[in-house]
């Protein structure tokens, strides 16, 4: 009998994680999995076992006084993690990624205002679980049927269970396409959902029988089961090897095994062993650890040299561990100096036979899919990361992070256009990520929305101190023609040319410079513009001028400017009387600039005073005339 194992069978990324975390979690104080961590009542009963209880309501939970909860692997609704940090309790959250993005997808629809379809069993803790971050209308559906019941002419945002059948959701998707409803459609099955799907399919219709190994609420392990049936008649479902009656294979030529995410290696391995006829050679062999190429595997170093270390893996052949697949940087590294004989070693089979019998390992790539772990878990919790600039590329910044490269564009470098990144050389940076696909090597970060937040809380913090006719210390930042920008620690403030001096300012750039520190006045404020002031009551000029320039008074100034009705005179610091053309003379005046210069000293008489509109108006022509009444009474006496 000639026996096929699916390469995919067993524990998934996300299932395998969250076994993980449980047994790494059980030996502590009271832990409780929120639900059977994954279907299978084995590896539920084996960690009870351990201590890890299960508690399947909110009731439960609300009674717990103490202890850490588990999330599992199929997530839950937002309204569980809000109650576990309400009673205090330790949270640990296992969530699958890919569950946790579907999370995300549909809370961001349902602020955009979308109604949202969930394609699945609508009884699954998954579906429950994503239901629970819905914020507005939401349907479950598993047929086409279903869709009679909703208007589809709303906006609309897809998505499917994880473990849902990839076939059966591109037929619905095909069936809105062909409608022509305008709906976003999320395909949320995951990437090892669909491989198992499919090499499940395969496997089956060229075998004379099929098994398929999973606990009877797995949801994907029946999923299987529907898809093997379909090809193959001959399919049984079994939970373990108790569950098989291997006589019903004695006559058969071609049997294929698949097994559901759910399901762990140990009883995958043990159906499998039992329907395999073995000689005496092949039970030797299986005396030693089988190992496939990218296992991860443990081993001893039993000898260390400058370029390579040994490593007795409990196969038949021993590891090699290259200074090459050592690390990245390591071209110069003397491996002596890094691994001792009888340091144990975790690392990844790279090739289980090098064409002589050896195995070659490689411990930087296993560093490297650790990272890109981490690296995920980092995106679904848009957790901050600090790395060092390792190069300044034309594009961006490369940014080391532990065994991991993250590129930063240079559009994500800042908040404003930087044309010259060489002063990031070296810098620790603080990033968020915003795509993790290790497949194609685009680990992209982005450390302006950092920038953007951070500035945006500093403005939040800064407005809600200030008000108007506050004094406030800031710096220049920039200089225009028609005013400075103040950096006042969280937000900018226009000090406008107008308002940086009592008097006239002809340029900015001549009164301040970038840098500069500043005490100004806050004039007002409307939503986030800041408008400031220079311009302070107590040094207001007009505040005693109708004292100093009454009608009648004779004063001296300098001529500012000119126009073609008369001139400017400044006669002090932010008072300028205007000498009208027909007041610059006894005799008729064309244009003033006709005898008239900037700078010229004038003495004139004031004629006019408005303190309301500030405005005062001299004339020569009236001194004149004094002058040569006075002269002509002189006279007039002196004949006398």
């Amino acid at each position: 009998m000639e026996v096929i194992l699916a390469k995919t069978a067993g524990f998934c990324f996300g299932v395998k994680r969250a076994v993980d975390t449980v047994y790494k979690e059980a030996g502590k104080k009271n832990v409780y999995t929120y639900g059977p961590i994954i279907h299978n009542s084995e590896v539920v009963n084996d960690l009870k076992k351990k201590g890890v209880e299960v508690i399947n309501s909110r009731e439960e939970l609300e009674a717990l006084e103490e202890g850490t909860v588990i999330i599992r692997s199929h997530g839950v609704a937002r309204e569980i993690y809000d109650l576990i940090h309400e009673k205090g309790l330790e949270l640990v959250d296992a969530t699958c990624p890919f569950v946790r993005k579907i999370h995300k997808i549909v809370e961001k629809a349902g602020n955009d205002g979308d109604q949202v379809i969930i394609v699945g069993s609508e009884h699954h803790p998954e579906v429950q679980g994503i239901k629970g971050w819905c914020t507005g209308e939401v349907h479950i559906i598993s047929d086409a049927e279903q869709f009679e019941g909703i208007n589809l002419n709303k906006p609309t945002t897809l998505v499917s269970q994880t473990t849902f059948n990839y076939k059966k959701f591109q037929d619905l998707v095909e069936i809105l396409n062909k409608k022509g409803y305008d709906i976003g459609v999320c395909n949320t099955i995951c990437n090892a959902t669909e491989e198992r799907q499919l090499e499940a399919k395969s496997i089956a219709k060229g075998v004379d029988a099929m098994v398929v190994i999973g606990d009877k609420q797995s949801s994907n392990s029946q999923k299987l089961y529907e898809i093997s049936k379909k090809e193959c008649e001959n399919t049984f479902f079994v939970q373990t090897l108790r569950d098989l009656d291997l006589k019903l294979f004695e006559s058969t030529g071609k049997v294929g095994i698949t097994a559901g995410a759910s399901t762990p290696q140990k009883i995958i391995k043990e159906v499998h062993a039992s329907m395999t006829e073995k000689s005496f050679e092949e039970l030797l062999e299986e005396s030693f650890v089988t190992i496939h190429n990218g296992e991860v595997v443990k081993g001893t170093v039993i000898d260390v040299k400058p370029d390579e270390i040994i490593l007795n893996i409990g196969y038949k052949a021993d590891g090699i561990l290259t200074r090459s697949e050592y690390s990245n940087d390591s071209a110069n590294v003397d491996l002596t100096t890094v691994a001792k004989v009888g340091d144990t070693m975790e690392t990844k089979v790279l090739k289980v036979n090098d064409g002589e019998g050896q195995v070659l390992l490689t411990y930087k790539r296993l560093q490297q899919d650790k990272m890109n772990e981490r690296f995920q878990e980092a995106f679904e919790n848009q957790e901050v990361l600090t790395g060092k600039v390792s190069m300044v590329l034309k594009g961006g910044l490369s940014v080391s992070y532990g065994e991991g490269r993250v590129f930063i564009p240079a559009s994500l470098v800042s908040d404003m256009y930087e044309r010259d990144l060489s002063k990031y050389q070296d810098q620790e940076v603080e990033f968020v990520l915003t795509e993790v696909n290790p497949r194609k090597r685009r680990i992209i970060g982005d450390r302006k929305q950092l920038i953007v937040a951070k500035k945006k809380k500093m403005q939040e913090e800064l407005l809600s101190r200030i008000k108007v006719g506050m004094m406030v210390e800031g710096t220049v930042k920039n200089l225009t023609d028609f005013g400075a920008f103040i950096d006042l620690g969280g937000a900018d403030g226009l000090l406008h040319i107008s308002e940086m001096s009592w008097g006239r300012v002809a340029d900015p750039k001549k009164l301040f410079k970038v840098g500069d520190k500043v005490n100004v006045m806050i004039k007002d404020i409307q939503d986030t513009k800041i408008a400031l002031t220079l311009k302070l009551e107590e040094n207001n000029p007009w505040k005693n001028a109708a004292e100093k320039y009454q009608i009648g008074t004779v004063v001296t100034g300098k001529v500012a400017r000119m126009t073609d009705f008369g001139a400017f005179i400044e006669l002090e610091e932010g008072i300028d009387a205007l000498l009208h053309v027909s007041q610059i003379a006894i005799e008729h005046v064309e244009k003033p600039s006709d005898v008239l210069k900037v700078g010229q000293e004038i003495t004139a008489k004031i004629v006019d005073f408005n303190e309301e509109t500030k405005k005062i108006s001299l004339s020569v022509k009236a001194l004149e005339i004094e002058k040569r009444n006075e002269a002509a009474d002189v006279e007039d006496s002196e004949e006398e």
